[in-house]
């Protein structure tokens, strides 16, 4: 695992396996959906969402990572610094899902909010107070306050379909909390994305 810091990221990419939080809801990112990778590293979720069909935008400053995946049917890698840059994508670019793990900078979560298309899904982990306790993070810059991904979503009249606030002990112990959140489509009941089931 790789533990380089930098706006709260501390990142598990590359090789590794998908987040279980990704894993759990991934029935909502139908085939062909149009994805946003955030602060994607080596892209372990944008190689897997690739592989089952969608068409992936894969944002992150390490271009050497990237260009591992330069070849990867689906992906469209990104090189960008999500800090010190503008924001790399149009104004109103919006995607059917947006993804984001391991990685907090506070001034892009309304962007990242915003850049959900109604009926698609916000899936957001990282880490959150209480852990450091466990190791880095442990800057409270980088760390999660209760309740700040539900504030987020609401602020930015998503609709919660799942989230938690906890302490996992596996592949280490840390403290994370973990949102997925829906934009409804025009006229639709808010609560009908968050129903999709995958069909045999």
């Amino acid at each position: 695992m790789t533990t380089t810091v930098s706006g709260a990221s501390m990142q598990a990419h590359g090789g590794g396996a998908p987040s279980p939080w990704l894993l759990r809801w991934a029935h909502l990112i139908p085939p062909g959906a149009h994805v946003l990778d955030l602060a994607c590293g080596q892209g372990r979720h944008a190689r897997w969402l690739a592989a089952r069909g969608a068409h992936v935008t894969a944002i992150d400053r390490d271009a050497a990572a990237l260009a591992t995946m330069s070849t990867l049917e689906g992906v469209a890698p990104v090189v960008a610094d999500l800090e010190g840059a503008p924001w790399p994508l149009a104004e109103d670019a919006a995607f059917d899902a947006v993804v984001v793990t391991n990685y907090l900078h506070r001034p892009l979560l309304a962007r990242i909010a915003a850049s959900v298309a109604p009926g698609g899904v916000l899936i957001y982990e990282t880490f959150a107070q209480g852990n450091e306790r466990y190791g880095k993070p442990s800057n409270p810059q980088f760390l999660l306050a209760p309740g700040e991904l539900l504030d987020v979503a609401r602020g930015a009249g998503l609709r919660v379909a799942g989230y938690e606030d906890v302490t996992l002990h596996t592949p280490r112990a840390a403290c994370v909390q973990r949102l997925c959140a829906t934009r409804a489509v025009p006229g639709e009941n808010p609560g009908t994305a968050a129903l999709y089931e995958p069909t045999a």
